[in-house]
């Protein structure tokens, strides 16, 4: 069963910072690529984040220079490190495997950039 925890999101003010964490079954988060997703109100999902088993990263360009996404092997735990956040990053994120995300979404975390 895939077991996806993400966790780290709130109300944050814009220009702040956030990051959040996602624990993976070691299983998973040994084999796979990951990524951090996000949804927005009336929008579709869009990939944030991806990062590789070697390590390596992309971003959307919309968060380019602002988010980093990293990996803690011995955790078995992907972080995203938010920064300069602003209105638009608000949504719910989620992680799940990369390029090609599992049927089963965890619940996701709540990000409000808001004054």
């Amino acid at each position: 069963q895939v077991q996806l925890v993400e966790s780290g999101g709130g109300l944050v003010q814009p220009g702040g910072s956030l990051r959040l964490s996602c624990a993976a079954s070691r299983s998973i988060f040994r084999t796979y690529a990951m990524g951090w997703y996000r949804q927005a109100p009336g929008k579709q999902r869009e990939l944030v984040a991806a990062i590789r088993t070697g390590g390596s990263t992309s971003y959307a360009d919309s968060v380019k220079g602002r988010f980093t996404i990293f990996r803690d092997n011995g955790k078995n735990t992907v972080y995203l490190q938010m920064n300069s956040l602003n209105p638009e990053d608000t949504a719910v994120y989620y992680c799940n495997k990369f390029p090609d995300a599992f049927a089963s979404w965890g619940q996701g975390t709540q990000v409000t950039v808001s004054s």
